[in-house]
């Protein structure tokens, strides 16, 4: 009787600890710091730039802001002089982010747009998706100054008195066909 007493606690306290386990491995990102579960990467909306914001002007068509920005991803049937870009991004490895553009109109010309906070740059977009960035140490594409004249110099062709005192064909070439 005494050796059931002092197991139930000891018993007790194993599936404490086993159900700790089971919740500590449901929030993490990988099953026993090995393997990692495949996550699907969610594009919504069109990316808006910086760049592209700035390209925006208050008196352009509706058809000059779509052909910049893209289509809208939401265009609301009582309130259309207003169009809504969203964009969110959810990819394994990078943050997930999320934007909200607001464009206006006064009838068909542009009124003012709203980026809803610092628009990030082309580069910058990229680098903050790009998950490969230990994995890329590419060499430089241009040469510097002293690898250019470390190169050695080029050929020059024959002098063209040369090529001209050539006459008639210099090689003879059996027939294709047997005759």
């Amino acid at each position: 009787m005494r050796s059931l007493i002092s197991f139930k606690p000891a018993a007790l306290a194993s599936v404490l600890v086993a159900l700790a386990g089971c919740q500590s491995l449901q929030s993490s990102d990988n099953f026993l710091g090995v393997v990692t579960p495949y996550r699907i990467e969610i594009v919504q909306g069109n990316v808006v730039t910086k760049e592209q914001a700035q390209a925006i002007k208050p008196g352009m068509t509706r058809a000059q802001v779509r052909d910049i920005l893209g289509s809208p991803l939401l265009t609301d049937p009582f309130h259309a002089d207003r169009w809504d870009y969203v964009f969110t991004i959810r990819r394994q490895g990078a943050e997930p982010q999320r934007r909200s553009i607001v464009v206006l109109f006064d009838g068909e010309v542009l009124k003012s747009i709203d980026p809803g906070g610092e628009l990030p740059g082309e580069r910058e977009f990229v680098a903050s998706i790009d998950t490969f960035k230990t994995r890329r140490n590419a060499p430089a594409l241009a040469l510097t100054e002293e690898q250019v004249k470390a190169l050695p110099l080029p050929v020059r062709p024959a002098a063209p008195e040369a090529a001209a005192s050539a006459v008639g064909a210099t090689r003879t070439y059996p027939p294709l066909e047997p005759r």
